[in-house]
């Protein structure tokens, strides 16, 4: 049941008074909601299973390694980590400003909002990374929040709508559940930061409604994450990662490997090498294996075979579907350039691949285009890993893997340029919610040396306060 429109500014306006009232500020009350917020995913691990297989038919060894298991560990470490992130730092100051106690304070945003996959875009980790992974780092850094599920994902949103009162305090964090109307009322209402996971359309609009409050935004958009193979590389263990990670939630994740990049003349060896992992890991197939989600609705299904259909490239595995909602897991060689398979993020089951001459040639098409949330690459020489560091950009650069950059705790996430802005994850999320505040303690004693900063000004004060115009300057 979505939530009364008319309701959504009251909500706003509650959650605002309990942030002024310092209902989130005690280290021990945030401590306790993260603990709270563990309970609610472990506690009903096996209710939030059967609502994303309702929504998107995720296979539930995914959904609880990926996002149940991820959001219990990090809530819990979060919690043992507060007091370190909230610790005030003492700035190095010189000796002359020491008595002023200069220091820096982590301090909350205030009342926030989160928005995951809002129309126009199918979900992914619908649940950890769009949800559950901010409110982590909101409640962390002592912010009041709503949460705004996606209205395409109904059965999860009527959870968390059901049980976040049960588990957390009403009067700091509420769930808003609804569509396009819903939203667009949410984002009239003035918010301390608007935390956004979903596609660079809607992200635009959300941009320009946060414009006209001043309101600060994390935008996690995803975009097209390629591979780039290095033929020296161990193919077979490529190509079986890269399937691996495409066949995650179908390929509905925004950091799916969205297409590959190898020489031309090691191409068909690839290929046989995913034909062969492609068996090692659906060995009856895709489309009957209970071990890959489907595809999230029936106006996704029509835009991904509209892809299929559309490109130019030869389909030399799977290209199978059922009519409705799934597409089997499917491999496309000799993808040219100007292919509608790279017209823009494919998040689906659809693994394009793009000949070139050489991994020179496959960096310079990665830098011709947007900037993606994720670049793989797979090679064991360090030259190449260094140039790919230094002359491209990415949110993240993963090196013989792919997915995996999410496991770790301490690596921030977020994009760059199209792909995004701002970071999360761990103390990430933490100081995506806060701010740092600085202060200073000026005693009475210094008025003795501030003699010359008074008027009226004169050649002698100017000598006293200006002597850093003719100060020295190193040389190199």
């Amino acid at each position: 049941m979505f939530t009364p429109i008319s309701e959504i500014p009251e909500i706003r306006k509650a959650l605002g008074e309990s942030f002024r009232k310092g209902v989130p500020r005690p280290l021990e009350w945030r401590k306790h909601q993260l603990l709270q917020l563990a309970r609610m995913l472990q506690e009903h691990c096996e209710a939030f299973a059967k609502a994303i297989e309702k929504d998107i038919g995720k296979p539930k060894l995914e959904m609880y390694s990926h996002e149940l298991g991820t959001g219990i560990a990090r809530s819990i470490a979060s919690a043992q980590a507060l007091e370190d992130w909230n610790r005030p730092v003492v700035v190095d100051a010189p000796d002359w400003q020491k008595p002023w106690e200069p220091t820096v304070y982590r301090a909350a945003k205030g009342t926030v909002v989160i928005i995951a996959f809002v129309h126009a875009r199918p979900l992914g980790t619908t649940l950890f990374f769009g949800l559950v992974q901010p409110l982590i780092g909101a409640i962390a850094a002592g912010c009041c929040a709503i949460l705004k599920p996606s209205e395409i994902s109904p059965h999860i949103a009527e959870l968390l709508a059901e049980l976040c009162p049960k588990y957390l305090d009403p009067r700091a964090y509420r769930v808003v559940h609804g569509g396009i109307p819903e939203t667009t009322a949410v984002l009239k209402l003035p918010w301390d930061h608007i935390f956004y996971t979903g596609n660079n359309k809607v992200a635009r609009i959300i941009a320009r409604e946060a414009a006209n409050h001043l309101t600060p935004l994390t935008l996690e958009l995803g975009g097209k994450s390629p591979v780039i193979v290095d033929p020296k590389y161990d193919l077979k263990l490529a190509a079986k990662r890269i399937l691996w990670a495409k066949a995650l939630n179908c390929g509905q994740n925004c950091i799916a490997p969205d297409y590959v990049l190898i020489p031309r003349t090691n191409q068909d060896e690839f290929v046989e090498a995913l034909k062969s992992a492609y068996t090692e890991l659906f060995p009856d197939g895709s489309m009957q294996s209970d071990s890959i989600s489907r595809i999230v609705s029936t106006q996704h299904y029509t835009r991904l075979m509209g892809l299929l259909n559309g490109t130019q490239g030869q389909v030399v595995l799977g290209g199978r579907s059922d009519g409705q909602i799934k597409i089997e897991l499917t491999v496309i060689k000799d993808v040219g350039p100007y292919d509608c398979l790279l017209d823009s993020e494919i998040f689906g089951p659809l693994l394009p691949i793009v000949p070139v001459g050489s991994i020179d040639e496959a960096i310079e098409f990665v830098c011709a285009r947007a900037h993606p949330l994720a670049l793989y690459a797979f090679t064991e020489n360090p030259k190449v890993k260094q140039q790919i560091l230094e002359e491209t950009a990415s949110g993240a650069a993963v090196f013989n893997d792919c997915f995996m950059q999410q496991a770790v705790d301490g690596v921030p996430f977020g994009g760059v340029g199209d792909s995004g802005y701002g970071r999360q994850c761990g103390k990430a999320s933490f100081d995506t919610f806060s701010y740092e505040r600085a202060s200073i303690d000026v005693p009475k004693e210094m008025e003795p040396f501030y003699a010359a900063r008074y008027q009226p000004y004169d050649e002698h004060k100017l000598r006293l306060l200006g002597a850093a115009l003719t100060a020295p300057i190193p040389n190199n």
